[in-house]
Protein backbone atom coordinates (compact mmCIF):
# COMPACT_ATOMS: atom_id res chain seq x y z
CA UNK A 1 0.00 0.00 0.00
CA UNK A 2 1.39 3.40 -0.99
CA UNK A 3 1.80 5.65 2.03
CA UNK A 4 0.92 9.33 2.28
CA UNK A 5 3.23 11.72 4.08
CA UNK A 6 1.07 11.58 7.19
CA UNK A 7 1.09 7.79 7.19
CA UNK A 8 4.85 7.80 6.71
CA UNK A 9 5.38 10.04 9.75
CA UNK A 10 3.22 7.76 11.86
CA UNK A 11 5.16 4.71 10.67
CA UNK A 12 8.53 5.98 11.93
CA UNK A 13 7.24 6.71 15.44
CA UNK A 14 8.25 3.20 16.36
CA UNK A 15 10.29 3.47 19.55
CA UNK A 16 13.73 3.40 17.94
CA UNK A 17 16.57 4.66 20.12
CA UNK A 18 18.34 7.69 18.62
CA UNK A 19 21.08 9.50 20.50
CA UNK A 20 22.73 12.86 19.83
CA UNK A 21 25.50 12.75 22.37
CA UNK A 22 23.80 11.83 25.62
CA UNK A 23 20.42 13.15 24.54
CA UNK A 24 17.82 10.53 23.70
CA UNK A 25 15.63 11.60 20.78
CA UNK A 26 12.19 10.27 21.61
CA UNK A 27 10.54 11.24 18.34
CA UNK A 28 12.47 12.34 15.25
CA UNK A 29 9.29 13.72 13.70
CA UNK A 30 8.92 16.39 16.39
CA UNK A 31 12.44 17.04 17.74
CA UNK A 32 13.69 20.46 16.54
CA UNK A 33 16.90 19.03 15.08
CA UNK A 34 15.13 16.32 13.07
CA UNK A 35 11.58 17.48 12.42
CA UNK A 36 12.34 19.44 9.25
CA UNK A 37 14.08 16.43 7.75
CA UNK A 38 11.11 14.24 8.64
CA UNK A 39 8.78 16.70 6.95
CA UNK A 40 10.96 16.62 3.83
CA UNK A 41 10.71 12.83 3.65
CA UNK A 42 6.96 13.06 4.28
CA UNK A 43 6.69 15.48 1.38
CA UNK A 44 8.44 12.92 -0.82
CA UNK A 45 5.81 10.35 0.15
CA UNK A 46 3.09 12.87 -0.72
CA UNK A 47 4.82 13.53 -4.03
CA UNK A 48 4.60 9.83 -4.84
CA UNK A 49 1.00 9.58 -3.65
CA UNK A 50 -0.10 12.52 -5.80
CA UNK A 51 -2.27 11.19 -8.69
CA UNK A 52 -0.47 13.61 -11.03
CA UNK A 53 2.75 11.62 -10.49
CA UNK A 54 1.13 8.19 -10.66
CA UNK A 55 2.73 7.14 -13.94
CA UNK A 56 6.14 8.59 -13.06
CA UNK A 57 6.60 7.35 -9.49
CA UNK A 58 4.57 4.13 -9.38
CA UNK A 59 3.92 1.05 -11.51
CA UNK A 60 1.19 -1.56 -11.60
CA UNK A 61 1.73 -5.29 -11.37
CA UNK A 62 -0.96 -7.95 -10.85
CA UNK A 63 -3.50 -5.27 -10.04
CA UNK A 64 -1.43 -3.57 -7.32
CA UNK A 65 0.54 -0.31 -7.32
CA UNK A 66 4.16 -0.16 -6.14
CA UNK A 67 6.84 2.55 -6.00
CA UNK A 68 8.65 2.75 -9.35
CA UNK A 69 12.00 2.23 -7.66
CA UNK A 70 11.00 -1.37 -6.91
CA UNK A 71 10.45 -2.12 -10.61
CA UNK A 72 12.59 -5.01 -11.93
CA UNK A 73 13.58 -3.76 -15.40
CA UNK A 74 13.09 -6.12 -18.33
CA UNK A 75 13.44 -3.61 -21.16
CA UNK A 76 15.07 -0.34 -22.10
CA UNK A 77 11.68 1.29 -21.53
CA UNK A 78 11.71 0.00 -17.94
CA UNK A 79 15.15 1.52 -17.39
CA UNK A 80 13.84 4.83 -18.68
CA UNK A 81 10.89 4.59 -16.29
CA UNK A 82 13.21 3.96 -13.33
CA UNK A 83 15.52 6.80 -14.36
CA UNK A 84 12.64 9.22 -14.81
CA UNK A 85 11.38 8.40 -11.31
CA UNK A 86 14.86 8.98 -9.84
CA UNK A 87 15.00 12.33 -11.66
CA UNK A 88 11.64 13.41 -10.26
CA UNK A 89 12.73 12.58 -6.71
CA UNK A 90 16.17 14.16 -7.16
CA UNK A 91 14.65 17.36 -8.50
CA UNK A 92 12.53 17.60 -5.35
CA UNK A 93 15.71 17.91 -3.27
CA UNK A 94 17.81 19.58 -6.02
CA UNK A 95 20.12 16.57 -5.89
CA UNK A 96 21.17 17.43 -2.33
CA UNK A 97 19.86 14.30 -0.58
CA UNK A 98 21.68 11.04 -1.16
CA UNK A 99 19.45 8.74 0.87
CA UNK A 100 16.00 9.28 -0.55
CA UNK A 101 13.67 6.23 -0.52
CA UNK A 102 14.66 5.24 -4.07
CA UNK A 103 18.36 4.78 -3.22
CA UNK A 104 18.62 1.53 -1.24
CA UNK A 105 15.44 0.26 -2.90
CA UNK A 106 17.67 -0.07 -5.96
CA UNK A 107 19.97 -2.40 -4.04
CA UNK A 108 17.10 -4.59 -2.85
CA UNK A 109 15.54 -4.67 -6.31
CA UNK A 110 18.87 -5.54 -7.91
CA UNK A 111 19.44 -8.37 -5.43
CA UNK A 112 16.00 -9.76 -6.24
CA UNK A 113 16.89 -9.94 -9.94
CA UNK A 114 19.33 -12.82 -9.34
CA UNK A 115 18.16 -14.62 -6.18
CA UNK A 116 19.94 -17.88 -7.02
CA UNK A 117 23.20 -16.23 -5.96
CA UNK A 118 22.00 -16.52 -2.36
CA UNK A 119 21.70 -20.29 -2.60
CA UNK A 120 25.20 -20.77 -4.05
CA UNK A 121 26.67 -21.89 -0.72
CA UNK A 122 23.76 -24.15 0.12
CA UNK A 123 22.11 -21.66 2.46
CA UNK A 124 18.81 -21.65 0.54
CA UNK A 125 18.25 -18.02 1.47
CA UNK A 126 16.79 -16.84 -1.84
CA UNK A 127 13.33 -17.36 -0.38
CA UNK A 128 14.15 -14.96 2.45
CA UNK A 129 15.38 -12.37 -0.04
CA UNK A 130 12.29 -12.56 -2.24
CA UNK A 131 9.95 -12.32 0.73
CA UNK A 132 11.87 -9.26 1.94
CA UNK A 133 11.60 -7.68 -1.52
CA UNK A 134 7.86 -8.37 -1.71
CA UNK A 135 7.32 -6.98 1.79
CA UNK A 136 9.28 -3.82 1.05
CA UNK A 137 7.53 -2.93 -2.18
CA UNK A 138 4.08 -3.86 -0.89
CA UNK A 139 4.45 -1.91 2.37
CA UNK A 140 6.15 1.09 0.71
CA UNK A 141 9.26 0.68 2.85
CA UNK A 142 12.02 3.27 2.98
CA UNK A 143 15.32 1.52 3.68
CA UNK A 144 18.85 2.71 4.25
CA UNK A 145 22.01 0.64 4.55
CA UNK A 146 24.99 0.16 6.85
CA UNK A 147 27.51 -1.93 4.95
CA UNK A 148 30.90 -0.74 6.22
CA UNK A 149 32.72 -1.71 9.46
CA UNK A 150 33.80 1.05 11.83
CA UNK A 151 37.27 2.42 11.17
CA UNK A 152 38.53 1.06 14.47
CA UNK A 153 37.94 -2.49 13.19
CA UNK A 154 40.08 -2.17 10.06
CA UNK A 155 43.55 -2.56 11.55
CA UNK A 156 45.39 -5.37 9.75
CA UNK A 157 46.24 -7.01 13.08
CA UNK A 158 42.54 -7.52 13.66
CA UNK A 159 42.07 -9.22 10.31
CA UNK A 160 45.10 -11.44 10.82
CA UNK A 161 44.55 -12.39 14.44
CA UNK A 162 41.43 -14.15 15.60
CA UNK A 163 39.83 -13.56 18.96
CA UNK A 164 40.95 -9.97 19.57
CA UNK A 165 38.36 -7.60 20.99
CA UNK A 166 37.04 -5.41 18.18
CA UNK A 167 33.96 -3.30 17.41
CA UNK A 168 32.91 -4.78 14.06
CA UNK A 169 29.39 -6.19 13.94
CA UNK A 170 29.34 -9.96 14.21
CA UNK A 171 27.17 -12.92 15.09
CA UNK A 172 27.80 -13.88 18.71
CA UNK A 173 25.16 -16.58 19.04
CA UNK A 174 22.98 -18.77 16.83
CA UNK A 175 19.64 -19.90 18.18
CA UNK A 176 16.65 -21.75 16.81
CA UNK A 177 14.75 -18.56 16.05
CA UNK A 178 17.61 -16.39 14.81
CA UNK A 179 21.06 -14.95 15.32
CA UNK A 180 22.31 -12.57 18.00
CA UNK A 181 24.38 -9.58 16.84
CA UNK A 182 26.87 -7.41 18.72
CA UNK A 183 29.10 -4.59 17.49
CA UNK A 184 28.79 -1.58 15.19
CA UNK A 185 28.08 -0.73 11.56
CA UNK A 186 28.47 2.52 9.65
CA UNK A 187 27.28 4.81 8.20
CA UNK A 188 23.50 4.67 8.07
CA UNK A 189 22.53 7.88 6.33
CA UNK A 190 18.86 8.64 6.88
CA UNK A 191 18.47 6.00 9.61
CA UNK A 192 16.56 8.45 11.81
CA UNK A 193 13.91 8.55 9.08
CA UNK A 194 14.02 5.13 7.41
CA UNK A 195 11.90 2.10 8.28
CA UNK A 196 14.50 -0.61 7.80
CA UNK A 197 18.22 -1.07 7.20
CA UNK A 198 20.24 -3.40 5.00
CA UNK A 199 23.13 -4.70 7.09
CA UNK A 200 25.97 -6.13 5.03
CA UNK A 201 29.54 -5.86 3.80
CA UNK A 202 30.66 -3.91 0.77
CA UNK A 203 34.33 -4.29 1.77
CA UNK A 204 36.12 -7.65 1.36
CA UNK A 205 36.26 -9.93 4.37
CA UNK A 206 38.99 -12.43 5.21
CA UNK A 207 38.08 -16.14 5.24
CA UNK A 208 38.27 -16.22 9.05
CA UNK A 209 35.67 -13.43 9.34
CA UNK A 210 32.67 -15.70 8.92
CA UNK A 211 30.75 -14.25 11.83
CA UNK A 212 31.05 -10.74 10.39
CA UNK A 213 29.59 -11.79 7.04
CA UNK A 214 26.03 -11.51 8.30
CA UNK A 215 23.76 -9.81 5.77
CA UNK A 216 20.16 -9.04 6.70
CA UNK A 217 17.35 -6.52 6.29
CA UNK A 218 15.84 -5.49 9.61
CA UNK A 219 13.65 -2.81 11.24
CA UNK A 220 15.49 0.01 12.98
CA UNK A 221 13.65 -0.44 16.26
CA UNK A 222 14.81 -3.92 17.26
CA UNK A 223 15.49 -4.31 21.00
CA UNK A 224 19.17 -3.68 21.75
CA UNK A 225 19.78 -1.55 18.62
CA UNK A 226 20.62 2.13 19.00
CA UNK A 227 21.33 4.89 16.48
CA UNK A 228 24.19 7.24 17.39
CA UNK A 229 23.71 10.30 15.22
CA UNK A 230 26.32 12.85 14.34
CA UNK A 231 25.61 16.40 15.46
CA UNK A 232 22.59 17.71 13.50
CA UNK A 233 23.43 20.72 11.40
CA UNK A 234 20.16 22.56 11.93
CA UNK A 235 20.02 24.56 15.16
CA UNK A 236 16.84 25.50 16.95
CA UNK A 237 16.03 29.14 16.27
CA UNK A 238 17.85 29.31 12.93
CA UNK A 239 15.80 31.00 10.23
CA UNK A 240 15.12 29.09 7.03
CA UNK A 241 16.23 32.18 5.10
CA UNK A 242 19.74 31.98 6.59
CA UNK A 243 20.26 28.24 6.03
CA UNK A 244 17.72 27.14 3.42
CA UNK A 245 19.42 23.85 2.51
CA UNK A 246 20.34 22.86 6.06
CA UNK A 247 16.78 23.69 7.09
CA UNK A 248 15.26 21.16 4.68
CA UNK A 249 17.79 18.56 3.65
CA UNK A 250 19.87 17.43 6.62
CA UNK A 251 19.28 13.68 6.22
CA UNK A 252 21.45 12.77 9.24
CA UNK A 253 24.02 9.96 9.52
CA UNK A 254 24.10 7.33 12.25
CA UNK A 255 26.41 4.71 13.62
CA UNK A 256 24.39 1.61 14.45
CA UNK A 257 25.22 -0.06 17.75
CA UNK A 258 24.04 -3.63 18.41
CA UNK A 259 23.92 -5.07 21.91
CA UNK A 260 22.50 -8.59 21.92
CA UNK A 261 20.15 -7.81 19.05
CA UNK A 262 18.08 -10.82 17.94
CA UNK A 263 17.52 -11.08 14.18
CA UNK A 264 15.05 -13.73 13.02
CA UNK A 265 16.39 -16.23 10.50
CA UNK A 266 13.84 -15.13 7.92
CA UNK A 267 15.53 -11.71 7.78
CA UNK A 268 18.99 -13.21 7.06
CA UNK A 269 20.15 -13.47 3.44
CA UNK A 270 23.88 -14.28 3.92
CA UNK A 271 25.45 -16.08 6.86
CA UNK A 272 28.94 -17.52 7.48
CA UNK A 273 30.11 -16.75 3.92
CA UNK A 274 32.63 -13.87 3.78
CA UNK A 275 33.05 -13.94 0.02
CA UNK A 276 29.36 -14.01 -0.79
CA UNK A 277 28.53 -11.27 1.70
CA UNK A 278 30.58 -8.81 -0.31
CA UNK A 279 29.98 -10.26 -3.78
CA UNK A 280 26.18 -10.16 -3.75
CA UNK A 281 26.24 -6.55 -4.95
CA UNK A 282 28.42 -7.41 -7.97
CA UNK A 283 27.06 -10.85 -8.84
CA UNK A 284 23.57 -9.37 -9.01
CA UNK A 285 22.49 -6.09 -10.67
CA UNK A 286 22.26 -4.44 -7.21
CA UNK A 287 25.33 -2.19 -7.44
CA UNK A 288 24.43 -0.96 -10.91
CA UNK A 289 20.71 -0.43 -10.29
CA UNK A 290 21.38 1.46 -7.06
CA UNK A 291 24.19 3.63 -8.36
CA UNK A 292 22.28 4.82 -11.40
CA UNK A 293 20.11 6.61 -8.86
CA UNK A 294 23.22 8.28 -7.43
CA UNK A 295 24.25 9.37 -10.94
CA UNK A 296 20.84 10.88 -11.64
CA UNK A 297 20.97 12.69 -8.31
CA UNK A 298 24.43 14.10 -9.00
CA UNK A 299 23.41 15.25 -12.47
CA UNK A 300 20.47 17.08 -10.91
CA UNK A 301 22.79 18.66 -8.36
CA UNK A 302 25.10 19.87 -11.14
CA UNK A 303 22.19 21.73 -12.75
CA UNK A 304 21.43 23.34 -9.40
CA UNK A 305 25.05 24.42 -8.91
CA UNK A 306 25.17 25.85 -12.44
CA UNK A 307 22.00 27.82 -11.73
CA UNK A 308 23.48 29.30 -8.54
CA UNK A 309 26.79 30.12 -10.23
CA UNK A 310 25.09 32.05 -13.01
CA UNK A 311 22.78 33.95 -10.67
CA UNK A 312 25.61 34.83 -8.26
CA UNK A 313 27.76 36.30 -11.01
CA UNK A 314 24.77 38.23 -12.38
CA UNK A 315 24.09 39.59 -8.89
CA UNK A 316 27.67 40.76 -8.50
CA UNK A 317 27.73 42.29 -11.98
CA UNK A 318 30.53 40.00 -13.12
CA UNK A 319 28.61 37.63 -15.39
CA UNK A 320 29.56 39.33 -18.65
CA UNK A 321 33.27 39.60 -17.89
CA UNK A 322 34.96 37.33 -20.47
CA UNK A 323 36.82 35.25 -17.88
CA UNK A 324 33.61 34.71 -15.89
CA UNK A 325 31.67 33.73 -19.02
CA UNK A 326 34.41 31.23 -19.80
CA UNK A 327 34.12 29.75 -16.31
CA UNK A 328 30.35 29.49 -16.59
CA UNK A 329 30.81 27.84 -19.97
CA UNK A 330 33.11 25.27 -18.38
CA UNK A 331 30.53 24.53 -15.69
CA UNK A 332 27.81 24.25 -18.32
CA UNK A 333 29.95 21.77 -20.27
CA UNK A 334 30.50 19.74 -17.11
CA UNK A 335 26.76 19.59 -16.45
CA UNK A 336 25.87 18.67 -20.04
CA UNK A 337 28.62 16.07 -20.29
CA UNK A 338 27.76 14.36 -17.03
CA UNK A 339 24.06 14.15 -17.80
CA UNK A 340 24.92 12.74 -21.21
CA UNK A 341 26.87 10.01 -19.37
CA UNK A 342 23.73 9.27 -17.36
CA UNK A 343 21.55 9.08 -20.46
CA UNK A 344 24.16 6.90 -22.15
CA UNK A 345 23.71 4.27 -19.46
CA UNK A 346 20.18 3.76 -20.78
CA UNK A 347 21.00 3.97 -24.48
CA UNK A 348 23.81 1.39 -24.13
CA UNK A 349 21.89 -0.82 -21.70
CA UNK A 350 22.95 -4.41 -21.11
CA UNK A 351 21.01 -7.65 -20.88
CA UNK A 352 21.59 -9.94 -17.91
CA UNK A 353 20.20 -13.28 -16.74
CA UNK A 354 16.53 -14.29 -16.71
CA UNK A 355 15.38 -11.61 -19.15
CA UNK A 356 16.39 -8.62 -17.04
CA UNK A 357 18.32 -5.58 -18.22
CA UNK A 358 20.62 -3.12 -16.45
CA UNK A 359 22.21 0.24 -17.07
CA UNK A 360 25.58 0.17 -18.84
CA UNK A 361 28.14 -0.75 -16.19
CA UNK A 362 31.16 0.96 -17.72
CA UNK A 363 29.36 4.23 -18.29
CA UNK A 364 27.94 4.11 -14.77
CA UNK A 365 31.30 3.56 -13.09
CA UNK A 366 32.89 6.18 -15.33
CA UNK A 367 30.27 8.68 -14.17
CA UNK A 368 30.82 7.77 -10.51
CA UNK A 369 34.55 8.34 -10.94
CA UNK A 370 33.96 11.68 -12.68
CA UNK A 371 31.73 12.89 -9.85
CA UNK A 372 34.22 11.76 -7.21
CA UNK A 373 37.08 13.55 -8.97
CA UNK A 374 35.31 16.80 -9.85
CA UNK A 375 32.77 17.69 -7.15
CA UNK A 376 35.28 19.48 -4.91
CA UNK A 377 36.71 21.30 -7.93
CA UNK A 378 33.25 22.52 -8.95
CA UNK A 379 32.50 23.71 -5.42
CA UNK A 380 35.80 25.61 -5.44
CA UNK A 381 34.82 27.27 -8.72
CA UNK A 382 31.50 28.36 -7.22
CA UNK A 383 33.30 29.62 -4.11
CA UNK A 384 35.65 31.65 -6.33
CA UNK A 385 32.74 33.11 -8.29
CA UNK A 386 31.13 34.18 -5.00
CA UNK A 387 34.26 35.96 -3.86
CA UNK A 388 33.68 37.55 -0.47
CA UNK A 389 30.04 38.26 -1.25
CA UNK A 390 28.58 36.14 1.52
CA UNK A 391 30.65 37.83 4.22
CA UNK A 392 29.42 41.27 3.18
CA UNK A 393 25.85 40.51 4.20
CA UNK A 394 24.34 40.77 7.69
CA UNK A 395 24.55 37.73 9.91
CA UNK A 396 20.83 36.99 9.87
CA UNK A 397 17.56 37.93 8.26
CA UNK A 398 16.35 39.10 11.68
CA UNK A 399 17.60 42.59 10.80
CA UNK A 400 14.37 42.99 8.83
CA UNK A 401 12.41 43.05 12.09
CA UNK A 402 14.18 46.29 13.15
CA UNK A 403 12.88 49.28 11.11
CA UNK A 404 16.08 51.30 11.44
CA UNK A 405 18.38 48.41 10.50
CA UNK A 406 16.08 47.41 7.66
CA UNK A 407 16.14 50.88 6.16
CA UNK A 408 19.93 51.00 6.26
CA UNK A 409 20.21 47.50 4.82
CA UNK A 410 17.88 48.24 1.90
CA UNK A 411 19.68 51.52 1.25
CA UNK A 412 23.27 50.26 1.18
CA UNK A 413 22.98 46.64 -0.02
CA UNK A 414 20.72 47.25 -3.03
CA UNK A 415 22.69 46.96 -6.29
CA UNK A 416 21.02 48.32 -9.40
CA UNK A 417 17.77 46.49 -10.07
CA UNK A 418 18.61 43.79 -7.53
CA UNK A 419 17.19 44.52 -4.11
CA UNK A 420 19.19 43.97 -0.93
CA UNK A 421 16.91 41.20 0.30
CA UNK A 422 17.00 39.36 -3.03
CA UNK A 423 20.81 39.49 -3.12
CA UNK A 424 21.13 38.34 0.49
CA UNK A 425 18.77 35.43 -0.14
CA UNK A 426 20.88 34.25 -3.07
CA UNK A 427 24.20 34.49 -1.24
CA UNK A 428 22.78 32.72 1.83
CA UNK A 429 21.72 29.87 -0.46
CA UNK A 430 25.10 29.78 -2.18
CA UNK A 431 26.93 29.70 1.16
CA UNK A 432 24.82 26.78 2.34
CA UNK A 433 26.10 24.96 -0.77
CA UNK A 434 29.81 25.78 -0.42
CA UNK A 435 30.63 26.86 3.14
CA UNK A 436 28.24 25.65 5.82
CA UNK A 437 28.50 22.49 7.92
CA UNK A 438 26.00 20.90 5.57
CA UNK A 439 28.20 21.82 2.61
CA UNK A 440 31.29 20.35 4.25
CA UNK A 441 29.50 17.07 4.88
CA UNK A 442 28.32 17.02 1.25
CA UNK A 443 31.92 17.37 0.04
CA UNK A 444 32.95 14.28 1.98
CA UNK A 445 29.80 12.44 0.95
CA UNK A 446 30.37 12.97 -2.78
CA UNK A 447 33.98 11.86 -2.45
CA UNK A 448 33.46 8.68 -0.43
CA UNK A 449 29.86 7.47 -0.72
CA UNK A 450 30.75 4.63 -3.13
CA UNK A 451 34.04 3.95 -1.36
CA UNK A 452 37.65 5.16 -1.44
CA UNK A 453 39.10 6.34 -4.73
CA UNK A 454 41.05 3.13 -5.34
CA UNK A 455 37.84 1.09 -5.05
CA UNK A 456 36.02 3.31 -7.57
CA UNK A 457 38.95 3.03 -9.99
CA UNK A 458 38.96 -0.74 -9.52
CA UNK A 459 35.27 -0.88 -10.50
CA UNK A 460 36.26 0.89 -13.70
CA UNK A 461 39.25 -1.42 -14.27
CA UNK A 462 37.41 -4.71 -13.83
CA UNK A 463 34.56 -3.70 -16.15
CA UNK A 464 36.79 -2.92 -19.14
CA UNK A 465 36.67 -5.54 -21.94
CA UNK A 466 40.45 -5.60 -22.06
CA UNK A 467 40.70 -8.20 -24.85
CA UNK A 468 38.55 -5.99 -27.03
CA UNK A 469 40.53 -2.88 -26.09
CA UNK A 470 43.87 -4.61 -26.74
CA UNK A 471 42.54 -5.80 -30.09
CA UNK A 472 42.17 -2.23 -31.34
CA UNK A 473 45.90 -1.48 -31.31
CA UNK A 474 46.78 -5.09 -32.08
CA UNK A 475 44.56 -5.03 -35.15
CA UNK A 476 46.17 -1.86 -36.38
CA UNK A 477 49.68 -3.33 -36.01
CA UNK A 478 48.62 -6.42 -37.93
CA UNK A 479 47.95 -4.25 -40.98
CA UNK A 480 51.63 -3.74 -41.64
CA UNK A 481 54.68 -5.98 -41.67
CA UNK A 482 57.21 -5.97 -38.84
CA UNK A 483 60.08 -5.68 -41.32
Amino acid sequence: MLKTGKEYLESIRDGRRIYVGAERIEDATTHPAFANGARTYAALYDLKADPANRDILTFEENGERYPMYYLQPRSQADLRRRSRAHRKIAEFSYGLMGRTPDAVAGNITGLSMNPKVFDAAGGNRSGNLMRIYEHMRKDDVFATYAIVPPQGARDKNYYQTSGLPQPALRVTAEEDDGVVLNGMKMLATGAAYAHEVLIGNVMPLAPDQKKESITCVIPLNLPGMSLWARMPFHREGWAEFDYPITHRFDESDCMLVFEDVKVPWEKVIVHDDPGLSRDIYIRTPAHVIANHQSNVRFGTKLRFLLSIASLVTASSGARDIPAVRETLGRLAAFEAGFNAMVDGQIEAFQEVDDGYVVFNRRYLYGAIHWAMENHSYIIDILRELMGGGHFQFPASIDIMSDPELRAAFEKYWTAGERGALERMKLFKLAWDVVGSEHASRATSYEKFFVGPAFAVRNYNFVNVPWDEIHGIAQGFMERYAAD
